[in-house]
């Protein structure tokens, strides 16, 4: 195992859209990144160059981060190259959209597995990492609105992702005496490859545009803007919080 004094931050399914906006922003910041992957290598490889180009080190990993095999693989590479991890965003998420007595056992799991299971061994190995370290270290995961409140064929996603915000509060009392702060960002709809699987796509971003009391929509960027605030010293004193970042919506009935 390397030892380093940069550093590391590891954003899952962070080859495109939040997670990569999330990534280019912590390079920006001084931090070297692990670009993880499912599936598009290219677009991964693509985000490490851009790290790269900002002077920071970069790897892509290629891990499916709902098997937590993949996801200890995942951490040794990381044990290897960098022999760190100061901040773990758990952003890979994916999920079946279906009414409600349409869910399978199948849609469940593959859900619940990539969302909330993820989360929570990511985030252990990232932790038995981040005590040995006197600064510790910060956790953030992607939210949504379907965590709190009702939306069509939302489901398993919206199970998942109320899970994702409990286990930000039960991690967030645990990780503390270890110098570990644990948050949430949850987001409205936001126009990302992520919504090209809604069947009701066009219809949820138009009514996110003329909803939204900000006037406008939410972008990955706002986001990872609440991202990096959560993962900074000046947030210190949050803990086990979901910060909500929709320009408003959720306020109206």
């Amino acid at each position: 195992m390397k030892h380093s004094t940069e550093k590391v931050a590891l954003v899952t399914g962070s080859s495109r859209g939040i997670g990569k906006e999330i990534a280019l922003k912590l390079a920006r910041k001084g931090y070297n990144v692990v670009i993880n992957y499912a599936r598009s290598r290219t677009k991964a490889e693509e985000t490490v160059e851009e790290i790269r180009q900002l002077g920071q080190k970069a790897i892509a990993v290629k891990a499916n981060v709902a098997k937590q095999d993949k996801v200890e693989e995942m951490f040794n590479q990381i044990d290897e190259e960098f022999g760190r991890i100061d901040i773990l965003v758990n952003n890979a998420a994916s999920g079946v959209l279906r009414p409600i007595l349409e869910v399978e056992e199948s849609h469940w799991d593959w859900t619940m597995n990539i969302n909330s299971k993820a989360m929570l061994f990511c985030s252990q190995m990232a932790a038995e990492r981040m005590k040995k370290q006197t600064s510790g270290g910060a956790i953030v995961s992607l939210s949504s609105l379907g965590a709190t409140r009702y939306l069509p064929n939302y489901t398993t996603v919206g199970v998942s992702k109320a899970a994702v915000e409990a286990l930000t509060r039960y991690l967030a009392v645990e990780l503390a005496p270890f110098n570990i702060r644990v948050n949430a960002v949850s987001g409205g709809a936001v126009d990302t490859d992520a919504l090209t699987h809604f069947p009701n796509r066009d219809e949820l971003l138009d009514d996110a545009r003329n909803r939204t009391p900000a006037g406008k929509m939410v972008q990955p960027e706002d986001l990872a803007n609440a991202a990096l605030f959560l993962l900074s010293d000046e947030a210190s004193m949050i803990r086990g919080q979901t910060i909500i970042v929709d320009g408003g919506i959720s306020l109206l009935t």
